[in-house]
């Protein structure tokens, strides 16, 4: 190996000094150092060339031979990052150092510049390949779908560049000036206090992340509505300081990604992806309206398939229960049916008919407390589809018809005037 190296060695001085004598030979006094200088600089940067060229064509072969995301997802992601591109510059920069003394050991002054460049160079590519790193994470979860680690990826490789940037600056102005780093480390100590109001948002954005990516809160592509800004839409990139939403009209709205720590967020994901979406609306009554129903009205509304197994028992119960009672004639006395009791029972019947209804959910109908404005009948229930088009039409069907058919049962619905 080492007189493969001395072999490697001596062949680049060879090659330096012809083109040293040859241009000392042939070209006039004043342009031979120019000319020397620059030449061998092509030469040298032809090498580091042909090297990188070299190793990228070798690693990428390999690579390609077991590019199957299926197979191979870890090689898959560590090829799509492009890591292997920036490991042949590694390559070629190593090698360029190591056949930089050869080249230009008649010129010292020239070499202490250009040995300065290639670390400088190499620091970058260092820094360069950590990046490609993350990335090459990033896409390994893509593959997997595990998309709240890409979350937790997102904070902690957005803080690791900023990081990586501070540390790969103070390097590269080391290498330049000849300096050392203590120096310059040292110097910002009068300044961390600045620093850490300047990051404020980023270190909590960080935290956010952390905090999300272990709790599986959220997502990238979760329909979210945030009441505090009164937003509703899909989370369109969650990342260190802010997060963009695209909301159901279309436009983009941003928020401080910290904000998810401490703002109220309903995540409205589950409900699309179990397909079910709930209702819960309300229809106001005049009280004014409800009454008891005589037998001549129970007839009358037995005709309604819906109920009429229920009003037959319930009159069957009631007339033999009547039969014992004193002054059976008035109404008041003993049980009895009402309007709004029967067409609760109705409503409750109807949903569970409903193909639109999810019937393996909650399904209530249910009387709220009484208000200025009248009582309140609540219907509490799923439906079977939750895309948004789609359920706001199941959700006007089933209260058109509901309106509507309360005036069977004499039943008056508030109205109220807008001022």
């Amino acid at each position: 190996m080492n007189n493969e190296l001395k072999d490697t060695k001596d062949f680049l001085q060879t090659i330096s000094d012809y083109i040293h004598f040859f241009v000392r030979d042939n070209i006039p006094d004043n342009w031979v150092l120019l000319l020397q200088i620059l030449l061998k600089f092509a030469f040298f940067v032809g090498i580091i060339y042909l090297i990188d060229f070299l190793f990228k064509l070798l690693i990428n072969t390999i690579f390609k031979l077991f590019y199957s995301k299926d197979k191979y997802p870890v090689l898959k992601s560590i090829y799509q990052s492009r890591i292997t591109n920036s490991f042949s510059h590694l390559m070629a920069l190593l090698f360029g150092s190591y056949a930089l003394f050869s080249i230009f050991y008649r010129h010292p002054k020239s070499f202490i510049f250009l040995e300065r460049m290639i670390y400088l160079a190499i620091v970058f590519i260092v820094a360069g390949m950590l990046y490609r790193g993350l990335s090459a994470f990033r896409n390994y979860f893509i593959i997997k779908q595990d998309y709240y680690k890409i979350i937790a990826l997102n904070a902690v490789s957005q803080t690791v560049k900023i990081f990586g940037i501070f540390v790969a600056g103070v390097i590269a102005i080391c290498v330049i000036f000849g300096i050392s780093g203590s120096a310059i480390v040292g110097s910002l100590g009068a300044i961390t206090a600045v620093m850490v109001l300047v990051f404020r948002d980023t270190i909590l954005g960080f935290v956010t992340g952390i905090h999300v990516a272990t709790s599986k809160n959220l997502k990238v592509g979760d329909w979210i509505g945030i009441p505090k800004y009164n937003l509703e839409g899909t989370i369109e990139d969650l990342n260190l300081l802010t997060t963009k939403i695209q909301n159901f009209d279309k436009t983009i709205s941003t928020i401080p990604t910290y904000d998810l720590l401490t703002t109220e967020i309903k995540n409205l994901q589950v409900m699309s992806e179990s397909n079910t979406r709930r209702i819960k609306r309300s229809i106001i009554f005049n009280i004014n309206s409800f009454k008891f129903l005589n037998l001549e009205e129970v007839n009358r509304l037995s005709k309604i398939n819906l109920i009429k197994d229920y009003l037959d028992k319930k009159k069957e119960e009631i007339i033999k229960e009547r039969e014992s009672i004193e002054n059976s004639e008035l109404l008041i006395n003993g049980r009895q049916l009402t309007n709004i009791g029967v067409f609760r029972e109705y409503v409750f019947n109807y949903l569970k008919n409903s193909e639109h209804i999810d019937q393996k959910e909650t399904l209530m109908v249910r009387q709220l407390e009484n208000t200025p404005q009248g009582m309140p009948l609540e219907i509490y229930c799923f439906t079977n589809d939750s895309e948004w088009g789609k359920f706001e039409v199941i959700l006007a069907d089933i209260f058109d018809h509901l309106l509507v058919a309360s005036k069977e049962f004499d039943l008056e619905i508030m109205q109220f005037n807008k001022m």
